[in-house]
């Protein structure tokens, strides 16, 4: 079973925004940097990585489409806010979601459409 991550980690936020990662639409908190987004989504998997939260060590690399944009972009997930309907095709190895792996996914993941 997956943990819920306490409230207190995140910018406050009124609602889940969809994004797809992978391939796969989840919900993750609105106002918060995508790392944390991650570590909404696989509290224990992304508390415990190799990343230092600052941009230094790089661990944390995606690369993602904005909404309505067809080019790719490269980001550090803790330096960058997640944005409704942001695409994430590309994770760095240390980032690793339990709920994308074939396991049981958490209730907030669904399958991407179309």
């Amino acid at each position: 079973m997956f943990a819920t991550p306490p409230a207190e980690i995140f910018e406050p936020y009124e609602r889940l925004i969809p994004i797809e990662v992978l391939g796969r639409v989840v919900h993750v908190p609105e106002n918060n940097v995508i790392l944390r987004g991650f570590q909404f989504l696989d509290l224990e998997g992304i508390s415990y990585g190799d990343f230092c939260w600052n941009g230094d060590c790089t661990n944390c690399q995606i690369r993602y489409f904005r909404p309505g944009e067809d080019r790719e972009r490269p980001a550090l997930s803790c330096r960058i806010r997640v944005r409704e309907g942001m695409r994430i095709v590309g994770l760095s190895p240390h980032i690793r979601l339990r709920c994308l792996s074939g396991s049981e996914p958490p209730s907030n993941l669904t399958a991407a459409s179309g």
